[in-house]
């Protein structure tokens, strides 16, 4: 089957069309969001500083909440958890925008940021739990659609910022973090009115697997262990690009690098969902780490933007065949009835290893230079492998069995 044909064949299945387009409108506040609020409080409030004081909130609350709603919905279904959480996270906006507009201290609308982000719906792990109802048991094409689900996020973390920066030029930020909230609710909604997620149970074993829930299993574990240094860099090449880009006396640039990168993410997962993998699951996923920390070195000869936009490419290749292969193993080594959980912590993991490698990396090229940067990102990401390859025996093994 050609890799067009593969996609098609993702596509035609039922319901996938209509909960695939649900998730993606659902997540596209994870690239406008951000931009929206840092550029709406830097006016108003004048300081980057208490921009960046609820951003972070933001990132903290939603650390902390996709574990948690995950778990609920493993235990609660996913309409129960998914539409309240939407219907939250829009009041959490409106009320960071009015209390911004009543002249509310920091610490308020810190807490808004915080139930913001702790309320944000965790629509990519209700949608990987559904994909092997979806596929109707077709192994064959499992690989496929987490790969169009990994480029998916690509995208939208490429579309998203766009879209809130021409609001913003046209309208206002408010504009932006309007529609921000009002695609969480509209997404989430259209979501769960589908069969596939409206009719979801929770397993027999939901609830059962104590206070580690999914953690109880080794694989995850592993895999939630190795992707905080992947995330490290991803972090730090995110800084060092504009970094880069104001070297050579070209910051306006530096949205191009960044760009391309995410470009070959996308591209990289397209050709891997193309293919079928003769290879176990594992030893896919154990390859493409040992490949990762390679990608990160063409970039430290670039000797102009126009070459950076070309050797930045093999560091962005493997991004998403990474995490569609993760993703997909996440699902095979969950602990029955923790799956939706299991999916999160990987996530989690990233977004803490990303908010470290961003502040190593400012540190780093205000200590030395760009160059340091790809540095400490090939070399995490030689952690990352290494973390992986000596727990390998973790993500073979079946999942843990229910206690007693």
């Amino acid at each position: 089957m050609s890799g067009r044909a593969r996609y098609a064949a993702v596509l035609r299945m039922p319901h996938v069309a209509p909960l695939l387009s649900a998730s993606m409108i659902a997540r596209l506040p994870f690239g406008m969001y951000a931009l929206g609020l840092v550029l709406y409080l830097a006016t108003e409030r004048d300081s980057f500083a208490v921009a960046g004081l609820v951003d972070g909130g933001f990132a903290i609350g939603a650390a902390v909440g996709s574990p948690l709603q995950s778990r609920m919905i493993d235990r609660l279904g996913q309409r129960s958890v998914l539409l309240p959480l939407a219907v939250l996270q829009a009041v959490a906006t409106a009320a960071l925008v009015a209390l911004t507009e009543a002249g509310a201290p920091t610490g308020a609308l810190v807490a808004c940021g915080l139930v913001g982000g702790f309320s944000i719906p965790n629509i990519g792990a209700a949608m990987r739990a559904l994909w092997p109802q979806l596929l109707q048991r077709r192994d064959e094409l499992i690989a496929t659609a987490f790969a169009l689900d990994s480029v998916a996020i690509e995208l939208l973390f490429t579309v998203g910022p766009l879209i809130a920066a021409v609001i913003t030029a046209a309208a206002s930020p408010i504009g932006a973090l309007a529609l921000s909230a009002a695609c969480t609710v509209v997404g989430v909604a259209w979501f769960v009115v589908q069969p596939p997620s409206r009719d979801w149970r929770p397993h027999e074993d939901a609830g059962s697997h104590g206070r580690l829930g999914a953690l109880r299993s080794g694989g995850v574990r592993t895999l939630m262990i190795a992707t905080l240094p992947l995330g490290f860099c991803f972090g730090a090449v995110e800084i060092s690009l504009p970094a880069f880009a104001k070297q050579f006396g070209a910051p306006a640039w530096a949205g191009v690098l960044l760009a391309a990168w995410g470009l070959a993410s996308a591209v990289g997962g397209l050709a891997y969902g193309a293919r079928s993998w003769r290879l176990p699951l594992d030893s896919v996923y154990l390859r493409l780490t040992a490949l990762m920390p390679l990608g990160f070195l063409p970039a430290l000869a670039a000797p102009s933007v126009a070459v950076m936009a070309l050797l930045i490419v093999p560091a962005g290749l493997l991004i998403a065949p990474l995490g569609a292969a993760g993703n997909q193993l996440v699902g095979e080594v969950a602990p029955p009835g923790a799956v939706t959980e299991a999916y999160t912590w990987p996530v989690t993991a990233m977004i803490a290893g990303f908010a470290v490698g961003s502040a190593t990396g400012g540190a780093l090229v205000e200590a030395v230079d760009w160059h340091a940067c790809f540095v400490a990102a090939s070399l995490a990401g030689v952690l990352a492998a290494l973390i992986a390859y000596s727990q390998r025996g973790t993500l073979t093994a079946r999942p843990v069995a229910s206690p007693a």
